[in-house]
């Protein structure tokens, strides 16, 4: 702990009887330094420093695209237990920049493991820190807000920490940020159902993870992988029969070209369902503002309320930033004079009001805050993309018609 640095440090969180490994530097923008073991690779990492709630699925978290240049703490005490493998990963590669543990597994406990974390975030240059008091860290970043932080170990520590607190008040802030080219695919990819395919979706990769396509492939949906930069062009030369925005990483407002993507697609009456930071893209493209939350929402176990059914769900979430939308009532949309109609907001956090999920009454577009695809995590809200399903069927048949409030058809049978 620097003199001039004003929050305590905890150091330690094993006894003292057991060996430290190679020692590791957290340090934040305010000051705070953080003293643990080296975790993964030796180097140093700056990102913005954000906590996740989940007990589980941390594979799943490290490999969560939305991750890109941030730092993620666990709240759960124990991680790694479980080891890693191939099919757990959610896109290509591990993203975040850094990763803070309280008490790392020495051991994988599972016939799935193919490799352990440690092993895992070393292959992939990821800098980690563990042996810290994440209790202590949470409840600061939740007092003081989500910050620019740097995880450094190594050849790292020859500087002092003062140059190291330097270091990362450097760093460019989240807000403004864009990572879409970083995260989305080089090339367009096809993806087919097994079976029949009931219709064709244009899923936008904004950061998309592989439980996305899988959930509609499952319901007989073909689905064109597209990138981020893919004009409407592009887009309208796969025909279509509805467009997928997924989630992803990064400022909303610095999405300027896949907001204009999205308002063609709108213009073309095409249905659309959006989620995570495809909700705020279609937010903006309504001509609604976007703003960043304090400490954000990151974790398996968020309450949210379907406002239209008075159904509760317990849902996976993971965003920084939030859409402002009046929560009672319609409102017209404000972009070029209302030209798109309606809107209303269908979801909303219990924590905190957060708007979780708005639908268009003129349009066929729907969009939500967090994660039905959940993994891992709850699948509560998974009848999003049954819907979605069903907004295909109807522009197939020739009726298609603003997104329904009513409950899909899968529901509606039972």
């Amino acid at each position: 702990m620097t003199a001039s640095a004003p929050h305590q440090a905890s150091t330690s969180t094993r006894p003292p009887s057991r060996a430290r490994r190679d020692p590791a530097l957290l340090v934040l923008e305010d000051g705070t330094v953080l003293r643990g073991s080296a975790y993964g690779a030796r180097g140093a990492r700056r990102g913005e420093v954000v906590f996740t709630t989940g007990m589980t699925g941390y594979q799943e978290t490290l490999s969560d695209p939305s991750y890109a240049g941030q730092i993620v703490v666990q709240t759960a005490p124990h991680i790694g237990n479980t080891g890693a493998n191939a099919e757990d990963m959610e896109s290509r590669k591990v993203w975040v920049r850094g990763y803070a543990v309280r008490d790392a597994s020495r051991i994988t406990s599972s016939w799935r493991s193919e490799q352990s974390l440690d092993e895992l975030l070393l292959s992939s240059e990821v800098v980690g820190i563990s042996d810290i008091d994440t209790r202590m860290l949470t409840r600061h970043l939740r007092d003081a807000g989500s910050m620019r932080g740097g995880i450094f170990s190594g050849d790292a520590l020859e500087a002092t920490e003062a140059d190291l607190v330097s270091l990362v008040r450097e760093q460019p802030t989240m807000s403004g940020s864009s990572f879409v080219e970083e995260v989305t695919i080089a090339q367009p990819v096809v993806l087919e159902p097994e079976g029949e395919a009931v219709g064709t979706v244009a899923a936008v990769d904004l950061g998309i993870k592989g439980a996305s396509p899988s959930s509609m492939l499952s319901r007989g949906l073909r689905v064109h992988l597209l990138p981020a930069t893919s004009t409407l062009e592009e887009l309208l030369a796969v025909e279509p029969d509805a467009v997928f925005f997924s989630n992803g990483p990064g400022d909303p407002a610095a999405a300027d070209d896949q907001v204009e993507l999205l308002r063609g697609v709108l213009d073309a009456d095409l249905p659309f369902f959006g989620i995570c930071f495809g909700n705020q893209l279609l937010g903006r493209a309504l001509g609604f503002d976007t703003y960043k939350l304090k400490f954000g929402h990151r974790g398996i176990n968020q309450p949210v309320m379907d406002r239209e059914t008075g159904k509760v769900e317990i849902t996976a979430h993971n965003h920084g930033f939030a859409l402002d939308v009046p929560l009672d009532g319609e409102h017209t949309a404000p972009h070029d004079g209302g030209r798109y109609g309606r809107v209303t907001v269908t979801h909303v956090g219990l924590n905190d009001d957060v708007v979780e999920g708005i639908r268009c009454l003129d349009r066929p577009a729907y969009s939500v805050q967090y994660h039905p695809e959940a993994a891992g995590g709850p699948h509560d809200a998974s009848y999003l993309f049954d819907r979605l399903v069903d907004l295909v069927r109807e522009r197939r048949s020739g009726s298609a018609a603003p997104a329904s409030s009513t409950l899909p058809s899968s529901q509606k049978e039972s």
